[in-house]
């Protein structure tokens, strides 16, 4: 019988007299049992006791629970709204051993008026002493715990709102039923997207811990607080802003802190691989400074270093911007460091797209070289939809300011205790793991398209996303993400260096594997994606092959969760 771990025990008024049966019992077998009540047979509403027991297994205080109530079914259906929660009513021991082997049930229900004190022992003798057999078994519970979570269902919103509901559930079907390999999305856990919906989202909180316009933030402090150590943890840095509700308010920010319009900035040229805000025309960031613009070499399709300092020798920038979006290779901060020295200017490193990767090692930090560096949470760092800011301590002060009231309202408060959640699952050591495997997947993917002919910009890539040149097939990139789109696979159309083609028809597209590998595929399975998308570009128009290619990725996807690591 399982004796080390304590056991949480519960009933209402109808399966008293049971439940101080079976605790005496259990104590006499040495078990430790924590009694969550009720206490007498005096009349008591079930579904408190149902949930109280339920919420001590779900949140791992107790692995294992028993509830009693007259005839069980009431309980049960309390308790399996939890998720994570495994109720199961058994009145006999073939159910109780089948119960822990085939379904890893963590609470077991007795009804009182069904079973008398002898039968409940040998039941609950059973269910102690059976261990969950695994297998096909756990495939099985993965999916009740992760891809059918209550958060993702919504049957009861469709009663209110079908059109809405239609929407929610056609995007629940396109993301566990087509490949996403988008570079900028993820997965994130069940955990966080729970987070994300909780009751933090009704507190307004204008300002910063201890330091706010209202009343009543106790509670939200503490979850920004956590957000704000646990990131300065995970990075090593002096400062941490968790309050940017996306990369282009961070960047913003940071902007704003040191300069004025009409200053001069420098990034990474949008057509390169650079983001719309590092100095694009459209974005805010074009339209208020004077914009120079670097790029990569014309061969080796990376960075061009020393044009990039013989640039910022000639304009001297007061803010030099390391990042892109669209960019496979290694960013060398330290040398951008070096250039930002020589040249007075500023550095700003906006990591958005490999933050995760830079947390876990895999790829060089900023940190010790840039004064700034921004990101977003929901890419490879796989939390909520949000952004963040690090910083030198000198300019706290500044960037709080600007960050609220300068550019941004109240906070989201919802949001931020879900990103101090994600910040603590990227301390994990699995987190490592995943990064690691995201790279691995991407290079792999990259050199299985290379050997089947295509083009690969800059030669492979050395983090989550590589692109593909498309010029040598006569395929535009529009044609491709449209061809792809309706096989199942979502990829964006994305310009490759010194594209001849506008940027809405593009000669490449780009492709991620941090989702992929969120659902738990490996290098076997990049070399299916690989030619599923092989199939398809082989013939853009021939429908025949995208029904068969879709019909084949709907099979394939339905063997991986959303979400795969914990």
């Amino acid at each position: 019988m399982l004796k080390k771990s304590p056991i949480v025990i519960g009933s209402d008024h109808a399966g008293y007299k049971l439940k101080e049966a079976i605790k005496s019992y259990l104590e006499e077998q040495g078990l430790q049992i924590k009694d969550i009540g009720t206490d007498s047979e005096k009349s008591v509403d079930y579904p408190y006791f149902g949930r109280a027991v339920a919420k001590a297994v779900a949140s791992g205080d107790f692995k294992r629970g028993i509830l009693v109530c007259g005839t069980g079914i009431g309980t049960s259906i309390v308790a399996n709204r939890l998720p994570g929660i495994r109720a199961a009513l058994c009145t006999d021991t073939y159910l109780a051993k089948a119960s822990r082997m085939h379904n890893d049930a963590n609470i077991l229900v007795l009804g009182e008026r069904d079973i008398g004190i002898e039968r409940a022992i040998e039941i609950i003798k059973a269910w102690l002493d059976t261990p969950f057999s695994g297998g096909r078994h756990k495939r099985r519970i993965d999916q009740i715990d992760n891809e059918y979570a209550v958060i993702d269902d919504y049957s009861t919103i469709k009663r209110f709102d079908p059109e809405l509901s239609a929407a929610l559930e056609g995007e629940q079907e396109r993301q566990r039923y087509k490949l996403q390999l988008i570079a900028s999305e993820n997965i994130a856990s069940p955990r966080v997207r729970q987070v994300m919906a909780n009751v933090m989202t009704h507190k307004y909180a204008e300002g910063y811990p201890e330091k706010r316009y209202y009343g009543g933030c106790k509670y939200v402090d503490i979850a920004e607080n956590l957000a704000i150590e646990r990131l300065k943890q995970l990075f090593s840095a002096e400062y941490a802003n968790v309050q940017p509700h996306s990369g282009t308010q961070a960047n913003m920010a940071v902007y704003f802190t040191i300069l004025n319009p009409g200053d001069t900035i420098m990034g990474m040229d949008l057509a390169h691989g650079g983001h719309l805000t590092h100095g694009s025309p459209v974005s805010f960031s074009g339209m208020m400074y004077k914009v120079v613009s670097y790029g990569v070499n014309r061969e080796t399709e990376t960075i061009d270093y020393e044009k990039l300092a013989e640039l910022a020798r000639k304009y001297r920038p007061k803010l030099i911007i390391a990042g892109a979006s669209a960019y496979p290779r290694i960013v060398d901060f330290k040398r951008f460091g070096k250039i930002a020295n020589e040249t007075g200017a500023y550095l700003l490193a906006d990591m958005a797209h490999i933050a995760g990767l830079i947390a876990t090692g895999i790829h060089p930090s900023p940190i010790p070289y840039a004064h700034f560096i921004t990101s977003t949470t929901q890419k490879t760092l796989r939390g909520p939809r949000g952004g963040f800011i690090l910083a030198k301590k000198k300019f706290a002060k500044q960037l709080n300011k600007i960050i609220f009231p300068g550019v941004q309202g109240g906070p989201l408060m919802n949001i931020i205790a879900a990103k101090a959640l994600a910040f603590k699952e990227a301390l994990g050591k699995n987190f490592k793991v995943y990064q690691s495997q995201i790279v691995v997947n991407a290079q792999k993917f990259a050199s299985f398209m290379a050997e089947a002919g295509f083009r690969i910009v800059s030669g492979g890539t050395d983090n989550h996303l590589f692109l593909i040149d498309l010029t040598n097939k006569g395929i535009t990139g529009k044609e491709a993400e449209k061809a792809l789109d309706d096989a199942g696979i979502t990829v964006n159309k994305n310009a490759i260096p010194f594209d001849k083609r506008s940027p809405f028809i593009t000669s490449g597209i780009r492709i991620g594997t941090p989702v992929v590998t969120t659902r738990g595929m490996k290098e076997k399975e990049m070399e299916i994606i690989a030619q599923f998308i092989l199939d398809v570009l082989k013939d853009v128009n021939n429908q025949k092959t995208i029904k068969k290619v879709r019909q084949a990725i709907k099979a394939f996807c339905a063997k991986f969760p959303l979400f795969a690591w914990e």
